[in-house]
């Protein structure tokens, strides 16, 4: 039988509902894993009391002999983007700290109906803008793989949470590769959901439809499970027993939206490994043109400046931000509403050029990230948040190009290589056509059936 750090969120709920174990039995497991691991930075709070609330809430229910949710005591943190009420909320800032929150989520509370255990809320940069996970005052979120190197962001202490085994499942959110990055980061799956598959109504409205809630998982099937929770209805585990057949998919390793980005021999090496499994599967591989010019990326910047600019803050707590912060606020600010339009009106268009150019694509294969996983600081730039913002461009130079068409997106660890001398998790990329998850989510999960990846990184780094 697999130890705590190796069970599945399937297995474990299997593990609850046949009375093998209690959800208390696994709380502590969860609190216990996650105390041991404080290093890791994953957590912006444990929540014990709360979760425990849940676990007896599960054991209660099936003593009774009632139906169970299909998360019944599986451990799934809530990334501290996502509001639950009586909980902390400081969304990685220090101008929040101290806040209860007052309402759930709702994304928060379909995971929390479905039975889960809030172990805590998983650790995140401030306000989620940034792809390392590095909030002021508190530790980095940092891979299990290698600490010296962060976890990715913006869920990167929901990714280093479920890499390191304290938690089968996280909840995460994407609105520029924020699941994917940490899941390359970390060697884990990273789902972007289609536009508007996952509803974040009433507690969010959509805005330009960038961000995407969803989970990270070490397993395929985990993933579909999660996915299911968040947009019931659809039966996306119960899909991957179909694999796709014969799909045709492009390739490329050409940056999309850089021009300066520079491709780490690791990465490219990764996609054509991938590559040639995806042919060894069936399916046809042709060479995918570029997307669109990289000068036409600057309708994300005018609409994630904007939203920056547009977060509910008193004056007085602008000192407080941090310098990347500040300066993304200040520059949303000088967005007027006519350029603001304008760049709805480019995403548009960009839409349609990609569906144009990748017409007859059932997905495009590229890396994840253009570097292996980032030194703790290597990307952060307090002194220099122009020069940060540039970076963040040159370290994912393709996960944005899926929330700006609405595409469905998913990060695979299949590959790992030796960087310095430690081995590393490379994710892999795979986009899809919009509304078309299933098909993307089966076509990984025959890869992970074909080429299995290690459940948890190897212990004692």
């Amino acid at each position: 039988m697999l130890d705590y750090r190796h069970r599945s969120a399937l297995e474990t709920a299997r593990r609850v509902r046949a009375g093998e174990t209690t959800a208390a039995a696994v709380l502590a497991e969860a609190l216990d894993a996650a105390r041991a691991d404080a290093a890791l930075g994953a957590f912006a709070t444990l929540t014990p009391e709360f979760a425990a609330e849940q676990a007896a809430s599960v054991d209660g229910a099936l003593a009774r002999g009632e139906r169970l949710g299909p998360l019944a005591g599986v451990p799934v943190p809530i990334k501290d983007l996502a509001e639950v009420a009586g909980l902390p909320f400081e969304a990685g800032s220090a101008v929040l700290r101290g806040t209860i929150a007052q309402s759930t989520d709702a994304v928060a509370q379909r995971l929390i109906d479905a039975g889960s255990l809030t172990v805590g809320k998983t650790a995140t940069p401030e306000f989620g803008f940034p792809p390392y996970t590095e909030p002021a005052g508190r530790p980095p979120a940092v891979t299990p793989w290698d600490r010296s190197r962060g976890a990715g962001g913006s869920s990167g202490g929901a990714a280093a949470a479920v890499a390191a085994g304290i938690v089968p499942l996280a909840h995460a959110s994407d609105g520029g590769g924020s699941i994917r990055i940490p899941a390359a980061s970390c060697g884990l799956v990273g789902h972007k959901p289609s536009r508007g598959l996952v509803s974040t109504a009433p507690s969010r409205v959509s805005g330009p439809g960038l961000v995407s809630d969803g989970v990270l998982s070490r397993t395929v099937a985990d993933t579909a499970l999660g996915l299911d929770v968040l947009a019931p209805g659809r039966g996306f585990l119960a899909g991957l027993e179909h694999a796709p057949t014969r799909l045709r998919i492009g390739v490329t390793v050409t940056p999309i939206i850089s021009d300066t980005a520079q491709v780490h021999p690791a990465a490219v090496a990764a996609v054509e490994q991938v590559a040639g499994w995806l042919e060894e599967l069936g399916h046809e591989l042709v060479d995918a043109p570029r997307a669109f010019p990289a000068s036409r990326w600057g309708a994300f910047d005018a609409l994630w400046t904007t939203g920056a600019a547009g977060l509910p803050l008193p004056p007085e707590a602008e000192p407080a931000l941090m310098p990347l912060t500040r300066w993304l606020r200040e520059r949303g600010r000088g967005v007027t509403g006519v350029e603001y339009a304008a760049a709805l009106a480019e995403i548009q268009r960009i839409e349609w050029e990609v569906e144009s150019q990748w017409a007859g694509l059932d997905a495009v294969l590229t890396p994840t990230l253009a570097q292996p996983p980032a030194k703790v600081g290597s990307i952060r730039d307090d002194a220099d948040p122009a020069g940060d913002f540039a970076a963040q461009i040159d370290y994912t130079p393709w996960t944005s190009v899926a929330n700006l068409t609405g595409r469905p997106s998913i990060s695979l660890p299949l590959v790992r290589a030796d960087v310095d001398g430690v081995i590393l998790p490379i994710g892999v990329m795979l986009t899809g056509v919009r509304g078309r998850d299933a098909v993307l989510l089966g076509l990984a999960a025959a890869l992970e059936a074909a080429h299995p990846w290690p459940l948890t990184p190897p212990r004692g780094r």
